[in-house]
């Protein structure tokens, strides 16, 4: 257990001995177990009991120093502060981080007890008996090359000079399954399925099993696709993957350094369709990584980012917040320059707005792409001017039937993506990165495999 009161004492008395007013910390402990198996066998099996120690601290001059760490002992906290101090001396007196004055305010804690985790050996027997159950599914499954079930038990503080003390424990478990099947004369396909929880006895394998083995006999039977522009629509995952890929539309440290697509004056400038809306929610109940507090120990709350097609907010840190004279919005990691990033997006339509065309139905759709998983999201994406091309997983719907693409991308711009929704469709489901409905798209840019 990490002590929030012993810890706060020791940095006190090492800040007043080394004359040092300012400072704060960040640290976290956890205890991971995971496995992977190979055709029935155990292939790997990890275990590790992590932690990591983050201090900051202020000069007379107002410069920053920092130090990083894994030892918690008394030792190891003086050895951090001290190294700070050294380093504050060459710290960057342009725009340097301050502590966060919402560091303080109340935190309403997260009701999430963490679970306890299993014995490894049950984890090796739990994946074995998914393998097997996969690969008995059709007969072209020939292995599962991915696989892998694992669980995490751990917990974070932040404390600063100011009083904060923020503390919170939390679990989490993932499975996921990644097939690989192949007929004679035909390429290999490859499919898989993720499932999360916050102990292993709430991971759905058998849903796992089932997404996975469906998934990879749908690209058995592919096609290759014309080279052409067409009405697409995205599964949640995808979509949230794009909205992702540029999530610097609404990052205000994007927006100050000059790589973001919006800039300071683009708030409630309409940057999509009536109907469309963003939320960032880091304590939404299905976010199994939610925190109440950020990397600054500002507290997290739902924040509405686009509504009704409006640029609303920026996320931001302490240093951006006081740039734009606002408050932070508890999206902050620690540093001396302060990275600020999403945490969890809830897309939907804009209440009272409808969800665009009710008759869109991708069962019975003629001439669409259905986009079910994007990759090389690294590669083809370039953030700052909007752009993307993208290799994708998919079908071609034609009379409500599908059929698997054999090789594609699919090219545009984000902002034109946004202009351009026609519907959402079916219920908003729960993914690793958010929540969200299937997304229909018109007029983008499909390259067939030449």
């Amino acid at each position: 257990m990490l002590n929030t009161d012993q810890l706060q004492d020791q940095l006190s008395a090492l800040a007043q001995a080394h004359g040092l007013s300012r400072w704060d910390m960040g640290a976290s402990c956890s205890t991971d177990l995971s496995v992977q198996v190979d055709r029935g066998k155990a292939h790997q099996l990890k275990g590790a009991q992590r932690s990591a120690v983050t201090v900051r601290v202020w000069n007379s001059d107002g410069r920053v120093g920092i130090t990083s760490c894994s030892d918690l002992s008394a030792d190891g906290l003086a050895q951090a502060l001290a190294g700070a101090a050294e380093a504050s001396a060459f710290g960057d007196l342009q725009d340097p981080p301050d502590l966060s004055p919402r560091s303080t305010e109340s935190l309403e804690p997260l009701k999430r007890e963490p679970q306890a985790t299993r014995p490894i050996q049950e984890m090796v027997q739990t994946l074995i008996s998914a393998e097997q159950r996969l690969l008995d599914r059709h007969p072209s499954i020939g292995t599962v090359p991915y696989n892998g079930l694992s669980q995490r038990r751990g917990e974070r503080v932040y404390l600063n000079s100011l009083g904060a003390r923020r503390h919170e424990e939390r679990s989490s478990a993932s499975l996921y399954l990644y097939a690989r099947a192949e007929e004679a004369g035909r390429k290999p396909r490859s499919a898989g399925a993720v499932r999360l929880g916050h102990g292993t006895d709430e991971l759905d394998v058998q849903g796992c099993i089932d997404e996975a083995a469906e998934l990879t006999i749908s690209h058995l039977d592919y096609a290759p696709i014309d080279t052409g522009t067409y009405t697409c629509v995205f599964s949640p995952e995808a979509f949230l993957d794009l909205m992702g890929a540029f999530s610097n539309l609404f990052n205000a440290r994007s927006v100050l350094d000059g790589l973001s697509l919006s800039k300071r004056e683009s708030l409630g400038e309409t940057v999509a369709v009536p109907f469309f809306s963003l939320w960032d929610d880091a304590r939404h109940p299905a976010n199994l990584g939610a925190s109440a507090f950020d990397g600054e120990g500002t507290p997290t709350a739902r924040l509405p980012l686009i509504e009704g097609g409006v640029l609303r907010q920026f996320l931001h840190s302490e240093g951006t917040a006081r740039q734009f004279g606002v408050a932070s919005t508890g999206h902050a990691g620690m540093g001396a320059k302060v990275s600020v990033s999403p945490d969890w997006f809830e897309i939907g339509p804009t209440p009272g707005a409808g969800c665009g065309d009710a008759s869109l139905n991708r069962f019975q759709a003629d001439g669409v792409v259905w986009i079910d998983s994007l990759s090389a999201l690294h590669a083809g994406v370039k953030a700052s001017q909007g752009a993307f091309s993208l290799p994708f997983d998919g079908w071609l719907l034609k009379g409500g039937e599908r059929r698997s693409i054999e090789a594609a991308t699919v090219a545009g711009d984000i902002r034109q993506v946004l202009k351009s929704l026609l519907a959402f469709e079916g219920e908003a489901q729960v993914t690793p990165d958010g929540l969200c409905p299937h997304v229909w798209v018109e007029g983008l840019a499909i390259t067939g495999e030449a």
